[in-house]
């Protein structure tokens, strides 16, 4: 598994305007929720993944490509941080005609991750 980028806004804008590629944000994803990769057996270790994820997703989920996997990470987000990629990093949102499925999944991504931020009490650079 590759080394992941730091978890801070520089990382969250650069999911949000596709400079890291769909597998690097599917592996914060996973990392935050918990999915560890043991290389030596080549399996996910889910002992630190909540059981409401585990149920549903014993392995970690294509969050890019699965509309399920998505709308679970949309209703796991406080709904007081559900407008956080607004409030804390003012984006306005992609333009009408420029975006498809797979931005809209992204820019949960983002503001899953920007939650974690929040509910963790990491500082926003």
């Amino acid at each position: 598994m590759n080394t992941l980028p730091p978890l801070n806004t520089d990382t969250i804008w650069a999911i949000i305007n596709e400079e890291i590629d769909d597998a690097i944000v599917n592996q914060l994803l996973w990392h935050y929720l918990g999915y560890r990769y043991d290389t030596t057996t080549e399996t996910y270790d889910t002992s630190n993944v909540a059981p409401e994820w585990l149920q549903e997703y014993p392995q970690p989920p294509n969050f890019i490509e699965s509309r399920p996997a998505t709308v679970k990470l949309t209703r796991s987000i406080p709904p007081e941080n559900k407008q956080l990629l607004k409030e804390k990093l003012h984006f306005k949102g992609y333009k009408i005609g420029t975006f498809g499925p797979r931005q809209t999944r992204r820019a949960t991504a983002a503001n899953w991750l920007l939650s974690y931020l929040e509910l963790n009490s990491e500082s926003f650079e």
